[in-house]
């Protein structure tokens, strides 16, 4: 009985070796399928700052995943205009994209809430709604229907309001001009006589050079340098009211990402948490040098939008929010749970940030020491 019972463990434990050794080739086999992917974007190609986030974000993810995720980041028009960014990842002809969600206003106008708010919530605010407050959760609740998961991916922080080919003294000298900006605050400009126009940052020059615009904003000192806008336009207004920040989404096809194993999915999220810090920080470290470089080698005329432009604005963004909040309930899901969040950091930002930057600058100082 003890030989036969020794002759049983003995085949049982080869056995259960056996089944190890499979199961181990199993997973090794599936821990080195590879996945090449396609992320179009509506920015031109390797541009400052918003442009470099997708390069960033494709290096990341094949250095961390030991090449088993590639991607091959594309510019605006390389595969599919810049506008067309959504579509080509909800139809599967790229699996991923990066952009901004106002662009994508006629499919879901709700999206929006996620890209910028006049007078709304700056990017560190944004960054905790999103992450902390449901944001996310409520983005992807939004694109759910189109079969689009999204990260998000990068932020420009404050804004500039713009450029412009003539002075801006009062509201009445809105009237007319033809404009292009995106978003939310495109609907408040048009409330204030602006013609809106939209096109990609790559048509900018141009049509500003050409007088087809009167006047533009893009994103800040930074890439607006970049983008030679001071060639094309004389007076640089600011605060950016319509853009306390832009989110920049990665968009991720549905069926692609069900695709990825555990570990590369939390590879790409990680990989684009670290983007969308890393592409605010860029913009908040070259932007003081590029207005300096605009102002003092270039002469730029910087101005600051007069108070009844600002006030003006600020009426109309009122109405254009709670407008879009009222036509559907998923706009007023989103927008409740916006609101609802900026209330309460804003109060607490009273008494820490704002209270901060008043004893760091006195009214009237905004020299540092």
């Amino acid at each position: 009985m003890k030989l036969r019972s020794l002759a049983i463990a003995v085949a049982m434990s080869g056995a259960v070796s056996g089944l190890m050794l499979v199961t181990s080739a199993g997973n090794t086999a599936q821990a080195q399928e590879t996945f090449e992917w396609k992320m179009v974007t509506s920015w031109p190609k390797n541009f400052p700052g918003v442009g470099q986030g997708p390069e960033r974000l494709a290096k990341l993810v094949d250095e961390m995943s030991g090449g088993r995720l590639t991607i091959e980041v594309f510019g605006a028009g390389q595969l599919v205009p810049g506008f067309e960014v959504f579509d080509a990842v909800a139809e599967g002809t790229a699996e991923m994209g990066h952009s901004a969600s106002y662009y994508w206003k006629g499919k879901a106008p709700a999206a929006q809430f996620f890209a910028a708010v006049p007078f709304g919530m700056n990017a560190q605010e944004m960054n905790a709604w999103l992450h902390y407050g449901g944001g996310l959760e409520l983005w992807n609740e939004l694109y759910d229907p189109f079969g689009v998961d999204v990260l998000v991916a990068g932020a420009s922080g404050v804004q500039m309001a713009g450029w412009f080919n003539k002075e801006i003294n009062s509201v009445d000298d809105l009237n007319g001009l033809k404009m292009r900006m995106p978003g939310l605050g495109g609907e408040v400009m048009s409330r204030m006589g602006v013609a809106i126009v939209n096109m990609p940052g790559g048509e900018i020059f141009t049509s500003l050079q050409s007088g087809a615009i009167d006047a533009t904003e893009w994103i800040g000192p930074y890439n607006d340098l970049a983008f030679g806008l001071h060639q094309a336009a004389e007076y640089y207004y600011y605060p950016g009211w319509h853009e306390p920040t832009v989110m920049f989404e990665a968009l991720i096809n549905e069926e692609a990402w069900a695709s990825l194993p555990a570990d590369l999915q939390a590879i790409l999220r990680t990989a684009a948490r670290d983007v969308n810090q890393n592409v605010l920080d860029e913009y908040t470290a070259r932007n003081n040098d590029a207005l300096e470089t605009l102002v003092n080698e270039h002469d730029v005329e910087l101005r600051r939008l007069p108070d009844d432009v600002l006030a003006q604005a600020k009426k109309h963004s009122a109405d254009v929010v709670a407008e879009l909040a009222e036509s559907s309930d998923m706009a007023k899901k989103i927008y409740d749970s916006y609101q609802a969040f900026q209330n309460k950091v804003v109060d607490y930002h009273a008494i820490s940030e704002q209270a901060y930057y008043n004893a760091r600058n006195p009214e009237g100082d905004t020299t540092s020491e």
